[in-house]
């Protein structure tokens, strides 16, 4: 009986997580307030590439941010875009951290607004961590860090 339960309860728990894509919540720690991140329906096309994507949204923020996921052999990006502000964060496989939009993403339209950024914040977050840094903990570190960096 234990085991049926056990089954049933595990069932429900990955439908329901299943159910909208939504990969995670969790809290930004900033006033933007609690995140979800869902996954694309589909791999979306991006600088003539198609590349992994996500949606964050916060509960306290009408922003919502895009993450297109751009692999390379020794690197991954992840840029981010929003109507506030867009920016590149890079792992690299030494670390993970923040940067502006490079000259690759120009011809999209996408770039980094100077005014809109906090200059403080920006270089805080260069290294946000040491190391190789996966995918999934990727998105995570970027609904939490990205919040900090739009000029209030």
């Amino acid at each position: 009986m234990k085991r049926i339960l056990i089954v049933l309860v595990l069932f429900a728990a990955v439908t329901a997580l299943s159910f909208g894509k939504v990969i995670v919540r969790g809290n930004s720690n900033t006033a933007f307030g609690m995140y979800t991140i869902e996954l694309c329906d589909q791999q979306k096309v991006f600088a003539g590439e198609e590349m992994n994507c996500y949606l964050i949204s916060y509960s306290n923020s009408p922003v919502q941010v895009n993450v297109f996921v751009d692999k390379d052999k020794k690197c991954r990006n992840y840029v981010v875009i929003s109507d506030e502000l867009s920016v590149v964060y890079t792992c690299n496989g030494k670390y993970f951290g923040v940067n502006k939009v490079g000259k690759e993403y120009k011809d999209e339209g996408i770039f980094t607004d100077n005014s809109k950024l906090d200059r403080e914040d920006y270089f805080r977050q260069k290294v946000i961590q040491q190391g190789d840094t996966e995918e999934y903990d990727a998105t995570m570190l970027i609904a939490s860090y990205f919040p900090e960096l739009i000029n209030k």
